[in-house]
């Protein structure tokens, strides 16, 4: 067996074309890879520019802005409100646009620099925070635009209530803080309680009112074809405002949480009926059309036109020795043919492997400084998880070989062959990114080659923040070993069948 991945390793690496091919693929993940840079807000003087998020208590990157009402809590309390209203503003939207999918229902007329309506995820209730910095420590229950009462804490935590409720009761007793919802101020149900070991004696404890970023789309008959937005804006009026327990005396504070974004509001909580507007949110930062900046994902977007590549390279290595007649010397010195596909596919998968890996090493390493010096925001990954990203592309690409070998195998014909290795591994990653609706491109990277894709996933998604979760942000259907396991199976049966095909016909 030595001798014969010997042979085919010479013939690889000896064959002008096999090898130009592999150097055309490294290339193409590369060079692609760092001209895709783009451009973003946050300076062009590389890493020292960037923009900077808070970091929440789990150590995960967060948006934290909103306008707040409050006053310090020292020790156990509680605060009462009735909600009298929930309202809002959202982003102009251009003619002949409709909403995203799941959204509010269109409002009628524009408002003054926005359209009237509410964000899916706008908020407006009652919080208790360590401070007012933002990132740190909290916990709150509220109203949502479409999602009822919720129960948040840290960022990260969400728990449902009823779908709507006109009272709010947020309680303390030592870490533990609850949540209650009550129709009509008489009858209360609790919505959650959660544990902020981290939280001081003495909190802060308000109203506060924030919305997202929000998105309309432009849509055609098969799918997205535009996309644009911008802030909106979360109005919460409050009444019948009541405290108990060890409250400070003095008056209540207007504040704008996370920088100054255009929260505001009127009336005094002390005499009665208050507002409390704001933009932003309280929840995890994300990437995507709705979110902020990149991940390291997209500095591999020449690993597409690398897949092509591959594909025709693994077709041709077969391929080729059936239309030269070489493959009759090969089985001579082997008879075992089996052993002859083996040898080719270690070789192969082998080889596109070690060059995918290390155009990946390049790109991510480099990538990640050309996005930072173009003012590009880049998501931070753990080591694992670049490791993970750098490993899986190099997978991919010696997966899609092996794929393609297998079916030039059973095909033998070049043009056959290569024609069906891209409809199979490259049409659908496609048709993914470009013109099939969510549901449809999800299925297709759940049951093609294509699902290794997963494998340059680094975008968490998060079901309380309203984003596009989308293949082309990232945002792929499967994890990422999962998406190698589906890219496995398909090569291994593949495999197999080339194998049986191969004994039981003539040369």
């Amino acid at each position: 067996m030595i001798k014969l991945l010997h042979a085919e390793w010479t013939k690889l690496r000896t064959v002008r074309g096999w090898m130009i091919a592999l150097v055309v693929a490294a290339a193409a993940v590369v060079g692609l890879g760092l001209l895709a840079g783009g451009q973003g807000s946050c300076g062009r003087n590389g890493p020292g520019s960037e923009c900077v998020l808070p970091v929440g208590p789990g150590g995960e990157e967060v948006v934290d802005r909103f306008g707040l009402v409050h006053r310090p809590l020292t020790g156990d309390g509680t605060l009462t409100v009735r909600v009298r209203a929930l309202t809002g503003l959202l982003p102009p939207r251009p003619d002949g646009r409709e909403e995203k999918e799941g959204g509010s229902p269109r409002q009628a007329g524009p408002g003054a620099g926005g359209e009237p309506g509410l964000a899916p995820w706008a908020k407006a209730g009652l919080i208790i925070k360590d401070g007012t910095s933002a990132g740190s420590t909290y916990a709150a229950v509220m109203l949502t635009g479409a999602h009822g009462v919720r129960m948040q804490h840290d960022f990260v935590h969400d728990r449902a209530g009823a779908d709507r409720a006109e009272w709010l009761r947020l309680t303390r007793s030592g870490p533990a803080i609850t949540g209650e919802q009550s129709p009509d101020g008489t009858s209360w149900t609790t919505v959650g309680t959660v544990r902020l070991d981290g939280l001081p004696a003495t909190a802060e404890v308000g109203l506060f009112a924030t919305s997202p970023q929000h998105t309309w789309l432009s849509r055609n008959g098969v799918g997205m074809t535009d996309a644009t937005g911008g802030p909106s804006f979360a109005t919460g009026t409050f009444d019948s405002i009541t405290l108990r327990g060890a409250w400070r005396n003095g008056p209540w504070t207007r504040t704008a949480v996370g920088g100054d974004d255009g929260s505001a509001g009127d009336g005094d909580p002390a005499t009665g009926e208050v507002s409390v507007t704001g933009s932003g949110d309280i929840a995890p930062a994300v990437s995507g059309l709705a979110g902020l900046g990149t991940t390291i994902s997209q500095t591999l977007t020449g690993t597409f036109a690398g897949l092509i590549v591959v594909v025709v390279l693994g077709a041709m290595v077969m391929t080729a020795e059936y239309r030269s007649g070489l493959v009759r010397t090969s089985f001579a010195a082997m008879p075992g043919r089996g052993r002859v596909v083996a040898a080719k596919a270690v070789v192969l998968g082998g080889t596109t492997f070690a060059v995918g890996t290390v155009a990946a090493v390049i790109v991510v390493v480099a990538g990640q400084r050309v996005l930072r010096a173009n003012g590009v925001y880049l998501h931070p990954v753990s080591t694992a998880a670049e490791v993970r990203v750098i490993a899986g592309t190099g997978a991919l690409l010696a997966g899609a070989a092996l794929l393609s070998l297998a079916l030039g195998t059973v095909l033998r014909r070049s043009l056959t062959a290569v024609t069906t290795g891209i409809v199979v591994i490259v049409l659908p990653y496609l048709l993914a990114l470009t013109v099939l609706p969510t549901v449809a491109a999800e299925w297709l990277l759940r049951v093609t080659p294509a699902a290794a894709f997963a494998l340059q996933g680094t975008a968490p998604r998060y079901p309380q923040v309203e984003n596009f979760y989308l293949p082309a942000n990232g945002y792929f259907p499967l994890p990422p070993w999962a998406g190698l396991a589906v890219l496995a199976a398909w090569t291994a049966l593949a495999l197999t069948a080339a194998t049986i095909v191969l004994r039981r016909r003539d040369a």
